[in-house]
């Protein structure tokens, strides 16, 4: 069984310029698995409010894991976010705290989404609309469009043909890995410099643990497990981000390995475990709060190139990654405990490699 995660990362920060001042600290360090996280640098705010600011998430679910650490770092530099995305993002970023509007389905209920949190940020900060405030996480045209067009004035990179949409409109290269793209528009934002954490840490609120930790008793897995996630939504090149071989891998990982094997299929994911995985465990349609609990539990995930391996490796959990098309320089999941099982010029593994780098 995994432990809850043993320390906490802390960014370093020495690049930033020093826009607070630490004789204001009128609060305790924060808890974070019941431990107090000790600050190199306490950073609260020089002014009575902190500044509130929106972000326009990313519309899926590894995206939003991978810009994290940006969204802490913004949060540490003394901003107040208000975050925009998909309705799941509440139960991702339970954890933390924030405030999230989950986007509406019709354009028209979304400018009015947009329009009320403007409103409620400018009763905030009277400032708010004299300075940049909005960031665009997504790279899409519509996604800076909606928020100009609310009359917030959004930052972001200059893609998709959207730079006179956006107030500030940062021209660089595509990141070496997605989560660089995601620390370069915080780093952007606040005009400084410093490195990306070696690890992403996202909360489990103590409620979802506790369901979690029930869900498995009650399913008779009292030790250490293994989850596997054989699901993949979308494709690289028109290439299928689903291993074909994890059917076999499964049987064979069943016979050669003790530990329980365990999944969470998703919607329209249950046939695939029922009917391409017997002899694993499947809790269907879990809230991602209680998967990640279920994530941080298990001694090992194998996984395709989807959200829940970096759900996972998020909350400290060891990952084998199994790719095929996917670029791991760009999408691996981030973290010191993460391996990769892949073949040569992004051909899938045989089951004999993926199996081979499954240690007990």
């Amino acid at each position: 069984m995994v432990p809850a995660n043993e320390a906490t990362d802390h960014l370093d920060l020495k690049g930033f310029q020093p826009a607070f001042r630490k004789e204001e600290a009128t609060s305790a360090p924060p808890l974070r698995d019941g431990k107090i996280a000790v600050m190199s640098e306490p950073v609260l705010p020089h002014f009575a409010q902190r500044r509130p600011l929106i972000v326009r998430l990313c519309n899926m679910v590894g995206d939003v894991v991978l810009g994290l650490p940006a969204l802490q770092c913004l949060q540490d530099q003394g901003y107040d976010l208000h975050l925009y995305g998909k309705g799941w993002a509440k139960s991702l970023l339970a954890g933390h705290g924030w405030h999230i509007t989950a986007r509406a389905g019709k354009l028209s209920e979304r400018m009015a989404q947009l329009k009320q949190l403007r409103a409620h940020c400018r009763q905030l900060d009277p400032g708010f609309d004299q300075r940049i405030n909005t960031l665009v996480m997504p790279n899409s045209f519509s996604s800076a469009f909606e928020v100009r067009w609310a009359g917030l004035k959004p930052a972001g990179y200059a893609r998709d043909g959207r730079s006179l949409l956006l107030k500030r409109a940062w021209r660089t290269d595509p990141p070496a890995h997605a989560l660089d793209g995601f620390w370069g528009l915080a780093r952007r934002l606040l005009d400084a410099d410093a490195p990306a954490p070696h690890r992403i840490d996202l909360h489990v609120t103590p409620q979802a643990q506790d369901a979690a930790d029930q869900l498995l008793t009650a399913n008779g897995i009292l030790g250490d497990f293994i989850c596997l996630v054989p699901y993949a939504a979308g494709d690289v090149d028109g290439k299928d981000k689903r291993w074909p071989e994890f059917p076999a891998f499964t049987q064979q990982l069943l016979a050669a390995d003790s530990r329980p094997l365990v999944t969470c299929p998703g919607p329209n994911e249950e046939d695939i475990a029922r009917e391409q995985h017997p002899g694993v465990l499947s809790l269907p349609n879990v809230p991602l709060d209680v998967y990640l609990g279920l994530l941080r539990r298990a001694s090992l995930v194998i996984s395709n190139d989807t959200g829940p391996a970096h759900m996972a490796a998020a909350v400290g959990t060891p990952v084998l990654s199994v790719l095929g098309p996917t670029n791991p320089d760009q999408w691996r999941p981030w973290g010191p405990k993460n391996r990769i099982a892949q073949g040569p010029d992004r051909q899938w593994p045989t089951v004999a490699d993926v199996l081979a780098k499954v240690a007990p």
